[in-house]
C-alpha cells in the first residue's frame, strides 16, 4: 500500500522516524492505529480536525498514527498527515497487525 503525505511539520517529524515498524489495532470500527515510539511536532498545525476515510492522521494525546477507513467527526489532537490509497486494505483487516513505513523510491 502507498501513501502521500503532507507538507507540515507534523508529517516532516514522522518521516525523521522512519523507517518504522509499528503494531496496529482497530479502534471503534472507524480507523486502525498504532503507537508511535516518539511524539510528532504540532508545529503550525491546528488544535483539531475531522478526518475523512483514506487520512492518514496523528492523535497527538495518544501518540498515535491512525489510518482512517471511516469518517470521524471533529476531535482536538487529530492532526491530518497525508492519505494513503487502499481503504479495503485497511478496513477489511481484522485483528491486529504489523507493518513498516518507510520513504518509496
Amino acid at each position: 500500500m502507498t501513501g502521500t503525505l503532507s507538507e507540515n511539520a507534523t508529517a516532516r517529524s514522522l518521516i525523521d522516524q522512519l523507517p518504522l515498524t509499528l503494531s496496529f489495532s482497530d479502534y471503534g470500527g472507524q480507523e486502525k492505529l498504532a503507537e508511535l515510539p516518539d511524539p510528532l511536532s504540532l508545529d503550525g498545525v491546528p488544535a483539531g480536525d475531522d478526518a475523512d476515510p483514506l487520512t492518514i492522521g496523528y492523535y497527538a494525546p495518544g501518540q498515535a498514527l491512525v489510518l482512517y477507513y471511516e469518517h470521524v467527526g471533529y476531535f482536538r489532537g487529530i492532526v491530518r498527515i497525508g492519505t494513503f490509497d487502499d481503504l479495503a486494505a485497511i478496513r477489511d483487516r481484522s485483528g491486529r497487525f504489523t507493518a513498516t513505513l518507510s520513504l518509496g523510491a
